[in-house]
């Protein structure tokens, strides 16, 4: 024990003085949040919000690497350090280089394991890393993941070291847009509304222990018709007679409770229950234990939303968007989720919560999460905050043609067999990320044909596989008869140009008010908006102007829409917020205004 003492202390000196030396790289511009950057305390807030056990580590901060051959050996010699969890193309990363599908991205750092888990299996977690990774833990290949949106884990407690430090290696290839695999808007050659490549690990690395019984997965759906939740629950070595309890409790009292054999749902009563929604956004805790001979063996917190999103027809014969039984229009921003310094990583948890209080603060009570996927947290903040998300799918692989103010009928891309096992993989993958966020009311499977293939087989797996939400099936255009939404894009007025008698009709992209502001811009001569104006006041009338527009349409059929966007993102400048947020470009006062007038327009 006094070897490892002394190894972790040196470990300690080695890494305050790597810290010293860390600084963002580039000369971007970069949010307020950049600086308040700790590499001695990186991202530090528990990962996993919807599955809280008290003990875990946080591995965030500088580790080793280094760009060399795809196909090489595990080097020997790394580059130099690199801030975790930032992509090594980013400013905060400390390095921003590009790696391309070429070469390999190696990590590299040692952590220790404290004494108190002794007796306890240990977890590796990885919060997201895009695209491919490969693990090794002291020098033992633990396991591979591709997907760059989701977490995943490794067991790794038969391959510690006692009493030693324990040493993890990370291998990632990204072939971005060169691939078939889902990447959103990134490319090799960022330009117009497509963005520079996030390549390696973007969320927290942390370490956690657990007994060798314990919960692996959690799914919690909200009945409020039928006044209960039903929790599903994936576990690991338990034995048949063990126990599923779930505990509802209410300001820390329980008032209500189910248990279940392993393997079954649990059935919890929660009568009279406080619903859900953007103007009292109420969440119930929950303790969920497995128990063995009545004895807990494992045991973790949680929470759940009680609502109920789905259609209605109204007087009019015009079908309608619900939330917890009533009529509600869902207006919001096109919301990208990409960051200066960080590019798909918030460079603080302070600064991932902004974003989503600010489009509450700017009238919206939606916000559509476009190609791409946030951190854990992200969505625990909507929960909290109370705002709807519509959640896209990340695309990827080539496109089709794409037939916009017409139903399909021409060929659908035809994508390899390993193209579409991978799609299927990552999107069950996402949906079981924020399977049990109340604030996640619509999967968009697809958008503006990116990628799009096998619609009506992929809309009907989703709704078969979370019957629980609407389906948006393909945003913008190649329109199937399928899904719960017929989805409309027009820049930048609000226009129907489809309407469907059988489904809700939505405007999933307008706007596009273009504003560039100096001192913050991404690149000073390379900007552009679907519409451009040279002042806020302008622009902000051009706003107005377009809420009215779409007032008049609400009437004929549109249930909910979509401003494009929430922020600049890099030569893009039609957000409402430069791209280091240190700006509001608009006017608040009137486009909170203006949005309300178009929220109330159903009620």
């Amino acid at each position: 024990m006094k070897n490892l003492f002394f190894v972790a202390v040196l470990a300690m000196q080695l890494f305050s003085v790597d810290a010293q030396n860390w600084k963002p790289a580039g000369n971007k511009i970069k949010s307020p949040w950049a600086e308040k950057v700790d590499p001695n305390n990186t991202l530090p807030e528990y990962p996993r919000p919807q599955m809280v056990r008290d003990q875990w580590q946080n591995l965030n901060g500088l580790w080793d690497y280094a760009i060399i051959d795809k196909g090489s050996n595990i080097p020997s010699q790394f580059d130099g350090k690199i801030l975790v969890p930032f992509a090594v193309e980013s400013s905060l990363s400390g390095v921003q280089k590009t790696v391309g599908d070429q070469k390999e991205l190696w990590y590299h750092r040692t952590f220790t394991v404290p004494s108190t888990w002794k007796s306890k299996n240990v977890i590796l977690h990885f919060g997201a890393v895009d695209w491919k990774a490969d693990v090794w833990v002291n020098d033992i290949k633990v396991g591979s993941h591709q997907g760059g949106y989701t977490p995943f884990s490794f067991d790794i407690t038969a391959f510690l070291q006692k009493d030693k430090a324990q040493k993890v290696v990370v291998k990632v290839w990204d072939p971005s847009d060169l691939g078939f695999q889902p990447r959103g808007k990134q490319v090799n050659n960022p330009r117009s509304i497509w963005y520079t490549p996030v390549t390696g690990i973007w969320q927290t690395v942390w370490l956690e222990p657990v007994e060798s019984t314990f919960i692996s997965q959690l799914k919690t759906v909200p009945n409020i018709d039928g006044g209960n939740i039903s929790v599903q629950s994936k576990t690991e070595g338990t034995i048949p007679s063990d126990i599923i309890e779930v505990k509802v409790l209410d300001n820390g009292n329980v008032i209500s409770s189910g248990k279940a054999a392993i393997g079954q749902d649990v059935l919890v009563a929660i009568p009279n229950a406080k619903l859900w929604s953007p103007e009292s956004p109420f969440l119930y805790d929950l303790e969920i234990s497995i128990l063995r001979n009545g004895l807990p063996k494992d045991k973790l917190k949680s929470y759940v939303g009680m609502r109920k999103i789905s259609t209605k027809i109204d007087a009019n014969g015009i079908h309608r968007l619900q939330l917890n039984n009533k009529n509600v229009f869902q207006l919001g921003p096109l919301d990208q989720g990409w960051w200066p310094d960080g590019l798909y990583t918030a460079p603080t948890d302070e600064a991932l919560l902004f974003d989503i209080k600010k489009t509450k603060d700017f009238g919206y009570n939606m916000i559509r999460k476009h190609v791409k996927v946030e951190p854990a947290r992200w969505y625990t903040h909507c929960d909290r905050e109370g705002i709807l998300v519509w959640q896209d799918m990340p695309s990827g692989d080539k496109d089709p043609k794409w037939v916009t103010r017409n139903y399909f009928n021409d060929k659908e891309l035809i994508r390899s067999k390993v193209s579409e096992e991978n799609f299927m993989k990552e999107w069950k993958e996402i949906m079981d990320l924020t399977f049990s966020n109340p604030s996640v009311v619509v999967w968009v499977p697809f958008n503006e044909a990116w990628g799009q293939f096998k619609t009506p087989e992929v809309v009907e797996w989703t709704k078969n596989y979370d019957p629980s939400r609407l389906v948006n099936p393909a945003s913008g255009g190649n329109h199937y008869d399928v899904g719960d939404m017929l989805d409309m894009h027009n820049y930048p007025d609000p226009k129907m140009g489809l309407f469907d008698s059988k489904r809700v009709n939505v405007l999933g992209e307008y706007g596009g008010i273009g504003l560039a502001l100096d001192q913050h811009l991404w690149e000073a001569n390379r900007n552009w908006g679907y519409v451009q104006y040279k002042t806020s006041e302008e622009a902000t009338k051009a706003y107005v102007d377009l809420a009215e527009k779409l007032k008049k349409l609400i009437p004929f059929g549109y249930s909910a829409a979509v401003y494009t966007q929430t922020t600049d993102v890099e030569i893009e400048v039609n957000g409402l917020m430069t791209y280091d947020r240190k700006v509001i470009k608009l006017l608040e006062d009137k486009i909170r205004q203006a949005n309300i007038q178009i929220r109330e327009t159903l009620k």
